[in-house]
């Protein structure tokens, strides 16, 4: 172990696997923390870290929500009887400055079954540590976790443990977010209203802290901007959808549609949270005709752009080469739309990106795959930009979508270029049924053979 460091067990929740390790290393990256990996499997949901001080562990764990707890990892041994052999070594030390504290012992069994009677008897066997001070089961002063793990799959569980874990507990995180935010409370959604976990995960993984200004060029319901300003960001949006934005749309609650709608708002939202101080505006507007001055600087851009799938992928437009509005009707005139290709899409939304952030800020979006065809080489790219985080949420067999993380690294020069090449012209929703009609196609030929 590295001079003045201990070992932390990160325990972490067992979904968003691929999201992981990107949302710690942009925590750890906000935070200053000096975080060193010694353990980090990818199916597991136990990593072990090495950290300066409890200090730092509770600063991860203030932002984290991928992780459950954080824990000062005592003992972690293949079996029992060689866990409690080192705990017997080591507790009167350890469980010095805690003899006379309240104290509780917790029991988790991962990837396999117990009973109450099993958990009180692996509870009664740390019997010989020296605790002097009463049991409390509510907000004790010590919180001491034995974790035996038996894997990830419980329908092939082994008859002994992968591994043991034992240590006092430092920090719970933040999985309390999922709920207090989640979708089936909030007043005003949108069929493509982000899940809140994803939504504080890319709001951590955008680094944005207290004070920072954010943007969301796709705001739909606002979501994201609901998780950015949980960690303090000050947020704007813009949305091309005006019936969206001005709660006309169709409800997307079945129970709701003959239900009047009142108070239907992103800002209405944000004061469900009461978090209606770090709103300052949401504006109709085209994303692909930016309305901002060049000298506008934002501390951090995330979004969810359309893909042409359950929201139409558009833009301000015309199909006939010349179309005049009169004087008279253009105070009531609504713009047509246009389909917007995905690929000028992310070429427009990375060059917004390279001339609006500030160096060092992130840009955190959303893209979508044909899992078989992706390519990480073919990823949108800019000279000003580096992808610095690229994570997968699969959503079938056949697709997913790819959170990318872009980070400002030099200031935007005229000269500078994107390339959003992924999908040529082509929408996502027409390569996706493509790929259908060919894959039906060879299922056909091979049953004809």
């Amino acid at each position: 172990m590295s001079s003045g460091m201990k070992k932390y067990l990160f325990w972490f929740a067992n979904e968003h696997l691929d999201f992981r390790i990107n949302e710690i290393k942009s925590i750890v990256s906000l935070l200053n923390v000096d975080l060193k990996w010694l353990k980090t499997p990818y199916e597991d949901p136990f990593w072990i870290g090495e950290l300066d001080s409890d200090e730092s562990a509770t600063k991860i764990a203030s932002r984290s929500i991928t992780v459950r707890y954080i824990i000062d990892l005592w003992s972690t041994a293949p079996s029992v009887s060689e866990l409690h052999n080192e705990l017997h070594g080591l507790s009167h030390s350890l469980l010095a400055p805690y003899s006379d504290a309240s104290f509780k012992i917790k029991v988790e069994i991962f990837g396999k079954s117990q009973t109450q009677k099993e958990k009180l008897d692996k509870i009664e066997s740390f019997n010989y540590l020296p605790l002097n001070g009463r049991v409390q089961l509510k907000n004790p002063e010590l919180a001491l976790q034995y974790i035996e793990y038996y894997g990830v799959d419980h329908s092939i569980a082994p008859l002994h443990p992968r591994e043991l874990y034992f240590g006092r507990v430092v920090a719970q995180c933040q999985r309390d977010l999922i709920s207090k935010h989640s979708l089936k409370k909030r007043k005003f959604i949108g069929n493509t209203s982000m899940d809140p976990q994803l939504s504080l995960i890319m709001a951590n993984q955008a680094k944005i802290s207290k004070g920072d200004l954010v943007f969301d060029p796709f705001v739909g319901s606002g979501s994201l901007l609901i998780a950015a300003a949980e960690f303090g960001g000050y947020v704007l949006g813009t949305d091309i959808d005006y019936l969206m934005l001005h709660g006309k749309s169709r409800p997307t609650r079945k129970q709701d549609r003959d239900k009047p709608r009142n108070n239907e708002s992103v800002f209405c939202n944000m004061k469900q949270y009461q978090l209606e101080d770090h709103y300052i505006d949401i504006i109709v507007a085209d994303s692909s005709l930016p309305l901002w001055r060049p000298d506008i600087l934002f501390d951090a851009i995330i979004t969810d752009p359309p893909y042409g799938m359950r929201e139409a992928i558009e833009k301000v437009g015309c199909r006939k080469e010349e179309k005049r509005i009169s004087e008279q009707h253009l105070p009531t005139h609504i713009p047509s739309k246009v389909v917007y290709p995905l690929c000028r899409l992310m070429s427009d939304l990375l060059d917004f990106a390279a001339l609006h952030l500030t160096v060092g800020a992130r840009l955190v979006t959303w893209l979508p795959i044909i899992r078989c065809e992706y390519d990480e080489k073919k990823l949108p790219h800019h000279d000003c930009l580096q992808l610095v985080g690229n994570s997968e949420q699969i959503l079938s067999t056949t697709s997913s979508r790819r959170l990318l993380t872009y980070e400002k690294n030099k200031n935007f020069k005229p000269n500078s270029s994107s390339n959003g090449i992924l999908y040529s012209e082509e929408t996502f929703r027409e390569r996706y049924y493509k790929y259908v009609e060919q894959l039906r196609k060879v299922k056909g030929c091979e049953k004809d053979s």
